[in-house]
């Protein structure tokens, strides 16, 4: 009764959020609603590396290296077959498939955690450095030209299945990524309350132990690697429908380290905490934008020190903690004990 009872409420809160969703994309207007657009893209980037990391301690630094793939497949099957349709189922596969090999080899060759971090570092950098020299004409998958790094612009965006005159309106797109956030937050949760989820988590506390129980943690380990790099590959897919246009950027070490900076101040050991945060530093980052005096780049910097030395655990775990601690002194205070003892 308490797992129906707690599946219940995750699919109560998704269905707040999509009602929330949908008032929003008719009452902001539409510069905000593309602003926000990409901020739950980058919220869904957020969330790959939140179930990854947070839950199967796999420290990978190149989850960009997903998101770029599955943005770049977008953009060329869209381009070349003219529908988004199977461009979308693509750009899922393609990540999961590359994560699925790099994983084989990662987990399977007793690869450290250590060495595990600069290996899909190192990946992100040779596909942005590989991208990077695609400038010339010669350079095309098809009817697409890669562009080097000016990029791939005038992607079609997303249609109706099947129904490639069928655009959707930006409205739509919001509501469609708003989906996807709310649908990929359902399913991870869904995962850890099942028997595989518990095990990546025992695996992430002790996986000697664990091994030694007769779990396989190189499966266990793999498939968690692979549903974060598909979660990653769909959100590159949504951001190329955000602006029509991809770079190289999406592969860069920027890129990157900001999505480690959303996990470790939304904090690690939960799902919606690095969205939280993502959306928020997303939305500060962009105001900052707009002025020349403060450098973004030295404040992320300062607000990563921040979190690291003194708030560890994150800004959500940080809020639960002393809700729970608020909450038992009051319980403690309101007691018949203490009660009287006053008396």
């Amino acid at each position: 009764m308490k797992l129906i009872a707690e599946r219940v409420q995750i699919i109560v809160v998704a269905l707040v959020v999509m009602l929330a969703a949908f008032w929003l994309s008719g009452a902001l207007e539409l510069y905000t609603l593309l602003s926000v657009t990409v901020f739950l893209v980058m919220g869904l980037l957020a969330l790959s590396l939140a179930f990854i990391w947070g839950y199967g301690g796999i420290l990978c630094f190149g989850q960009a290296a997903f998101f770029g793939l599955g943005a770049y497949t977008y953009a060329i099957c869209a381009i070349n077959w003219g529908d988004s349709t199977w461009a979308v189922v693509m750009a899922v596969l393609l990540p999961t498939l590359f994560s699925l090999l790099l994983g084989y080899v990662i987990f399977y060759g007793g690869v450290s955690d250590v060495y595990l971090g600069a290996i899909t570092l190192a990946v992100s950098l040779v596909l942005f450095n590989w991208v990077n020299s695609t400038a010339g004409s010669e350079y095309h998958i098809g009817q697409a030209l890669l562009g080097g790094f000016n990029g791939i612009p005038s992607v079609p965006t997303l249609n109706l299945p099947f129904q490639p005159d069928a655009i959707l309106s930006p409205e739509a797109i919001f509501m469609v990524t708003a989906g996807c956030l709310a649908l990929c937050y359902v399913l991870l949760k869904f995962i850890l309350l099942s028997r595989f989820g518990k095990t990546v988590v025992a695996i992430r506390e002790n996986e000697q132990r664990a091994g030694l129980l007769g779990y396989n943690v190189p499966a266990h380990k793999l498939a968690t690697f692979a549903i974060g790099a598909a979660i990653a590959g769909l959100a590159g897919c949504l951001y190329v429908n955000w602006g029509a246009f991809v770079s190289p950027g999406v592969f860069s070490i920027s890129q990157s380290a900001q999505i480690i900076i959303w996990v470790i101040v939304g904090g690690r050991g939960t799902l919606i905490g690095p969205v939280i945060s993502c959306i928020l530093l997303q939305w500060m980052v962009t105001r900052l934008g707009a002025q020349q005096t403060v450098d973004v780049n030295l404040v992320l910097g300062v607000i990563l020190a921040v979190f690291v030395l003194l708030i560890p655990g994150g800004m959500l775990p940080t809020i639960q903690r002393l809700g729970r601690r608020k909450r038992q002194a009051t319980e403690q205070a309101n007691s018949p004990q203490v009660s009287e003892v006053k008396q």
